[in-house]
Formats: C-alpha cells, structure tokens, sequence
C-alpha cells in the first residue's frame, strides 16, 4: 500500500530550534530530527517552513491544486498559532486533513498561548511532548487516513 504523501508546515521560529530557548524548544535543530528520525520511516513527507504568513497560506493553498499530492498536514504555526485569522480561514478552505502540533504544553505557558486559532479547525492537537510531537502526529493522522480509505 502507498504511504500517504503528507505535508510538514512549520511556521516562524521554527527554523531556529536548536538554538532558540534550548530550554523550552531543546536542543536538537528540526532538519536534524527531520532528516534522523521522520524521513526514514515516514518517506512520503514533504516539508516547508516559512517566517512569512503569506506563504504558509500560499502553501495550505498548494493542496487544492490537481497537480498536489498532498493528503494531510502537520502543522506547527508557532506563534501565528495564537494570532492568525487568516491561517486559520485558510485551513477552513482546504479539504485535506490537518494535525495542529506545539513542541511545548500551551496550557502550561503564557495565558495568549493558551488559545490556538487553529486548534477548532483542524482534526486534532498535540502539544507538549517536544519533537516527538510530530511523530505523534503522523501516526495520529496517517491512522486516519488509513481508515478513511477503508471506508471509501
């Protein structure tokens, strides 16, 4: 059976894992964790992490197109997570599936990032368990997929 072809969208700041509050985020950059631990056995993913709204919309636009082969969506807005309407309407457009992920507990932070914009738009969150968030998140949603095709 074909793996679904899935989407990794990382948003603002995510770039600097490694280096950008270690104590929070850990110590280990995403295209390490990325390259290690998800491409071996999730091959099908594909991965874009932008600073710029605009293009993480323009890229939750891409999987309307004929030509995508995308079928689900992790994403980890960062910040925009807290702040974007407009994230958020364009998750509302798209027909793929789509998993919210925080590195960190958002109920145990700062009260603003304890709202996600997002979180009512998309199948489900996981939050709080580092990088291993997106491992959760890909099982979480590939087990959906799986069983929508059974279904079909």
């Amino acid at each position: 059976m074909k793996t679904p072809k899935i989407l990794i969208l990382n948003g603002p700041n995510l770039n600097l894992l490694g280096i950008r509050e270690p104590n929070l985020y850990g110590k280990e950059s995403f295209e390490s964790y990325y390259q290690q631990e998800l491409l071996p056995y999730y091959p099908s993913l594909s991965l874009f992490q932008s600073n710029h709204e605009g293009d993480l919309i323009d890229a939750l636009h891409e999987t309307l197109h004929k030509e995508s082969e995308i079928q689900g969506v992790v994403i980890n807005a960062g910040a925009y997570s807290h702040t974007s309407l407009a994230l958020a309407d364009a998750i509302r457009s798209i027909r793929v599936p789509v998993v919210e992920v925080h590195l960190t507990n958002i109920y145990a932070r700062e009260a603003i990032r304890r709202q996600s914009l997002l979180s009512e738009c998309c199948m489900g969150v996981i939050s709080g368990f580092g990088l291993e968030s997106y491992k959760l998140a890909l099982v979480a949603l590939l087990h959906h997929l799986n069983k929508q095709k059974t279904k079909a």
